[in-house]
């Protein structure tokens, strides 16, 4: 029988990579397999990701007509690249290029998972240094974006110790991605340049057919999450690849009468199930949750007073390690949750 996992286990799972200050050895170990990928400006260079040394070696050996100019300092382990053209759009037409190049040559695994979708690359100021296809964000280790949202009743029936009921999906079993796997019940990546909540209304129609309006005037942002994964084979490419990521989760309470459901649309979900916080907890102890959304399963049980200071030993490293600092630049480093007034307005527009 597979051993049973902690809520701290899964925790670790998630934020797999090891922090300078809490396992140094771990942390030194582990940034010996990569390079850090720097951006450079006026002010000097600034990390914006982590590169294994796979992809250094590609990099030297693609030619510099398609990848451009190549800067890489041994000593420090740091790789500078795509800063030659002057314009956002220019460089985002070298990045596609290149991974275009690694795709047809079939150079990386990860790469079979391509998605035409962009993904924005942000530098020292929040500005867009540029847009890279979803699948190769691993190759650089640049941090990713998201939303996740979980979606609820109210049911008092003496079934549960607790008072609600929370939508769970299945993955689809035919996805590339941790197929068959629990999931929350909405999320999705965030594309460049769009808005958190727009990516979440788009994402709840097209996995979960959940009308738009109701959206707008019930889904609520309780905050962000922040982690630093670390590939496995399930994850649709080689293991090992960094992925620092945020967030943004949302709850939306449904109607308990049943008159709003979430159905399968788009291929991505097998099926939907309504669960008890019990049911929950047993299939997270027993592995069966995405690892990400594992997390924000957690983070809604510990903000909803499922998981307690007294009930939970590990509660103030849970709250630590979903809120880990990413210090790379982008839209995670100023946030702020709306104001009750924002929501408020929001909600009479909906």
């Amino acid at each position: 029988m597979a051993s049973r996992l902690a809520t701290i286990d899964l925790v670790r799972k998630c934020d797999a990579f090891p922090h300078p200050e809490t396992d140094p050895e771990g942390h030194q170990e582990r940034m010996s397999e990569l390079y850090t990928f720097v951006w450079e400006d006026s002010k000097g260079p600034f990390p914006i990701g982590y590169l294994p040394l796979s992809v250094l070696d590609a990099l030297i050996k693609a030619p510099e007509s398609i990848r451009g100019p190549l800067k890489v300092d041994h000593a420090l382990r740091t790789v500078a690249l795509f800063n030659q053209p002057e314009t956002e759009e220019e460089r985002t037409q070298l990045v596609a290029g290149l991974t275009a190049y690694w795709r047809s040559n079939k150079t990386f695994d990860i790469l079979k998972g391509w998605r035409s979708e962009l993904w924005p690359v942000h530098g020292r100021n929040g500005e867009l240094l540029f847009s890279m296809e979803r699948s190769a964000m691993g190759l650089f280790g640049t941090t990713r974006y998201g939303v996740h949202m979980t979606a609820f009743i109210r049911r008092y029936d003496g079934a549960s110790k607790y008072d609600f009921r929370i939508w769970v999906p299945r993955r689809s079993l035919t996805k590339s991605t941790y197929p068959g796997m629990l999931d929350n019940t909405v999320a999705g990546g965030l594309m460049t340049a769009e808005d958190p909540f727009e990516c979440v209304i788009r994402e709840a129609d097209e996995e979960a057919s959940l009308p738009e309006e109701v959206m707008r005037k019930h889904a609520t942002e309780v905050g962000t999450i922040t982690y630093i994964y670390i590939t496995d084979e399930r994850s649709g490419g080689a293991p090992g690849y960094i992925y620092p990521e945020c967030q943004w989760v949302y709850d939306l309470e449904l109607p308990a009468d049943g008159s709003v459901i979430p159905e399968p649309k788009d291929g991505e979900v097998h099926s939907f199930a309504l669960r008890t916080v019990e049911e929950i907890q047993e299939q997270l102890a027993q592995g069966l949750w995405k690892p990400n959304c594992a997390l924000v399963m957690l983070d809604f049980l510990l903000r909803h007073g499922v998981l307690t200071p007294e009930n939970e030993p590990y509660y103030e490293e849970l709250r630590t390690r979903a809120h880990r600092p990413i210090h790379f630049p982008g839209p995670h480093q100023n946030y702020q949750l709306p104001s009750k007034q924002e929501i408020e307005l929001r909600q009479q527009l909906a």
